[in-house]
């Protein structure tokens, strides 16, 4: 017999049931998302095995310097003789422990400027936004800059300099799905019943907004790291430290580039690209599920493509 008129089969209510957080389920079985898992996956191996898999000591040299990549050394030497690849390994682990910490910071700040001024809107929603705007307007990495240079070269100083200036765009995003989740029947039904705000909001919002912070955690990860390498370049993190950012700087003050050296500014580099890049896919990924329009829009770089306008098939101008 057929399913009767007005009816919904249990299949299509069963799957309706999971919401967003089906659909980023779903989204992680993707190309682009299987891809990020698997970078981001192999980068914290290495980070969490980095004392086991370094083949030489950070701090001893061990053989000469600028050496060339060898079977004993697969990236090389600095200019004090220690093993690049070693640096690298060890230097992974501080950048994303830096990145992922700030990048925390700015989806707590960001959640939770743009959850109270979608929520109570009102004169709560034009201060908290006009606030937001200022951050807006300034040149991020050139307030990092100077932020970084008044409290002095300190890791903790980075990761708080980042942490605190990157929230702008997350508390936009959550602002605008807050509004959109408050005229829903559910929240509206809360209310009338007598629930508080601190009630509806951590029951029946925050879980809403779940996959959509944690697609824009993992997108603010990428900044995050990015940020942190850039202030280190420029020397503006913990000289003793070992971080992507700082063995760039090393090395690009040393007269690696001068001297021919690339192996030891390149990998770093490309350590920064690959991890930014696995981010960015799997974020991305999360976002496209949370958002159909991304995906059905024809100026999106993942489904745009040029069409014909005389004709079909070989004959198509």
């Amino acid at each position: 017999m057929g399913t009767p008129t007005g009816t919904t089969p249990r299949a299509t209510r069963t799957r309706s049931r999971g919401g967003v957080w089906a659909e980023m389920a779903r989204s992680l079985t993707t190309a682009p998302a299987i891809v990020g898992i698997a970078i981001i996956a192999l980068f914290v191996v290495l980070a969490v095995g980095a004392d086991l898999l370094a083949p030489y000591s950070t701090t001893e040299p061990s053989c000469a310097v600028f050496a060339p990549p060898s079977f004993e050394h697969w990236l090389g030497c600095d200019d004090g003789g220690v093993d690049v690849l070693s640096l690298v390994l060890l230097g992974g682990r501080i950048s994303m422990i830096v990145g992922f910490t700030a990048a925390v910071i700015a989806i707590v700040i960001g959640a939770l400027f743009g959850i109270l001024s979608g929520y109570f809107g009102g004169i709560t929603d034009v201060i908290l936004m006009r606030i937001t705007d200022y951050f807006i307007v300034i040149p991020q990495i050139v307030l990092m800059i100077v932020v970084a240079t008044v409290w002095g070269p300190s890791l903790w100083h980075v990761v708080l300099v980042i942490g605190f200036l990157m929230w702008t765009s997350t508390a936009r995003i959550v602002r605008a799905q807050v509004k959109t989740l408050r005229e829903r029947v559910s929240i509206r039904r809360a209310e009338s019943i007598g629930a508080s705000s601190p009630r509806v909001i951590l029951r029946h919002i925050l879980p809403q907004l779940g996959p959509l912070l944690i697609a824009n955690a993992v997108l603010a990860v990428t900044l995050a790291i990015f940020n942190e390498t850039a202030l280190a370049f420029l020397g503006l993190s913990d000289p003793t430290a070992v971080t992507w950012g700082t063995i760039m700087e090393h090395a690009f003050e040393r007269d690696a580039i001068s001297t021919g050296a690339w192996w030891a500014i390149v990998p770093a580099g490309i350590a920064v690209a690959l991890l930014i890049m696995g981010c960015y896919l799997l974020g991305s990924a999360i976002e496209d599920a949370l958002n159909p329009r991304l995906r059905s829009s024809y100026l999106s770089v993942r489904t745009w493509r040029l069409r014909p306008l005389v004709g079909r098939g070989k004959d198509a101008l």
